[in-house]
């Protein structure tokens, strides 16, 4: 399947499931039961998001649900993966994927795509980087979680009391800005704008201030009182005083009085 990728489009992803087996792989048996999606363009958040709830061929374990908080009451009423498939798969061809840990969520999306007969393979329609890996060999030797990363980054997760898919994939959005050097938003252009805009106005009107002063004339008394004080200094200065020879070149050559 020849996909064009455009690699300045990209998609935060997450998924939650209804569990996994005692290695921590993926299985048949298992279900994805949330995606959640939030597109950047040019590195930059477009407010375009994917969120899905889907309800499972299986009960949720119990210890996905302490993770996620999703019980299977939760997903009796929403369509099954079949029915939101095809919107998933529009949403995410021809981007790069960026995924924590994205063996994990992309074995359970193949997985679902052979199971419910949808002749597509994630790495074939979209680019997947995985920013597990990202952090691992930015931060060696280091856990990389992303509860870690956002403390590490100075990144707000106090929202995260459970695993969420759209929320998770908001965090790491945030965390891989950070890690691939800074965040920009939707607003940056704006922002950038009103900082010229703002910049602009601030010199004109300065310019405006100054073109506005009076001008005051000095006394012949107020000249002559000056030039007497450089003289002074001048002598005090074993003839080095920089004004003179610089800004007066009158009194430069003018014999010192002693």
């Amino acid at each position: 399947m020849n996909v064009n990728i455009d690699t300045n489009r990209q998609i935060v992803l997450d998924t939650e499931t209804t569990g996994m087996n005692q290695f921590g792989a993926h299985y048949e048996g298992h279900c994805i039961i949330e995606i959640g999606a939030v597109e950047m363009i040019n590195r930059r958040y477009t407010g375009r998001k994917l969120h899905l709830y889907m309800k499972p061929d299986r009960p949720v374990d119990p210890e996905a649900i302490k993770v996620h908080g999703i019980t299977d009451e939760m997903l009796a009423d929403k369509p099954d993966f079949t029915a939101v498939a095809q919107e998933f798969i529009d949403f995410i061809r021809g981007a790069e994927l960026l995924i924590h840990n994205a063996p994990f969520d992309v074995g359970f999306m193949d997985y679902e795509f052979r199971k419910h007969h949808f002749n597509v393979k994630t790495d074939e329609i979209c680019l997947v980087t995985d920013t597990l890996q990202l952090a691992r060999q930015q931060y060696p030797g280091k856990r990389n979680s992303l509860d870690v990363l956002c403390d590490r980054l100075n990144i707000d997760n106090s929202k995260r009391t459970l695993h969420g898919a759209l929320l998770d994939a908001e965090i790491l959005g945030d965390v891989y800005l950070a890690m691939t050097g800074g965040q920009k938003n939707l607003f940056d252009d704006v922002e950038n704008e009103k900082g010229i805009n703002s910049t602009i106005q601030q010199t004109q009107s300065a310019v405006n201030f100054t073109q506005n002063l009076p001008v005051l004339t000095l006394t012949e008394d107020e000249i002559q009182a000056h030039q007497d004080y450089i003289k002074l200094i001048n002598k005090k200065s074993k003839d080095n005083c920089l004004w003179v020879k610089r800004l007066n070149p009158a009194l430069e050559n003018r014999q010192t009085v002693h």
